[in-house]
């Protein structure tokens, strides 16, 4: 028998797979609690805080078990006109996890990591974005943002039906 004192606790540790899911979780948690993407319509909203920094959601679909959307402040970068920061998230319903397929922030992911990646570095990215939405979200959050400061984006719809 082991002597007490030369066992080594085995405190089970989290891969960086692990971390990443937990993040898809915990950003779920955060928009569902603040805006519940699922039960909005696909189109634009705007939410204001009266902060003059207005944050535009754009329902891009909506499926059985995915809800697919764009976050951004619509400031537009000055080298590409794109709006920055902008977010394109994928919501799973089933699942509970949000995950920032790809984030833009003055560079494009091809840029940050090249076309084809290593899997380990493909992961670290995913990491930063998923870290970078987490705390953008609760930022959004303390700030105020939810359901009730949510409307439909008037100009967004206005520009679909002159197309239609």
């Amino acid at each position: 028998m082991t002597p007490l004192a030369t066992r080594t606790a085995r405190i089970p540790t989290l891969s960086r797979f692990g971390w990443l899911m937990a993040l898809y979780t915990e950003n779920h948690e955060r928009l569902e609690h603040m805006f519940a993407p699922a039960r909005l319509g696909q189109g634009s909203y705007v939410s204001s805080v009266g902060d003059g920094l207005d944050l535009q959601v754009e329902v891009i679909a909506q499926h059985a078990y995915t809800t697919e959307l764009r976050l951004t402040y619509a400031m537009p970068d000055p080298v590409t006109g794109q709006p920055d920061p902008s977010a394109y998230l994928r919501q799973y319903h089933d699942a509970r996890q949000l995950e920032a397929t790809h984030c833009y922030i003055g560079r494009r992911w091809q840029d940050v990591i090249g076309m084809y990646p290593p899997p380990a570095e493909l992961v670290g990215h995913r990491l930063r974005m998923n870290t970078f939405l987490g705390k953008w979200l609760q930022y959004l959050s303390e700030r105020g943002h939810g359901s009730d400061t949510l409307a439909p984006d008037e100009k967004k719809f206005i520009e679909v039906a002159k197309i239609a």
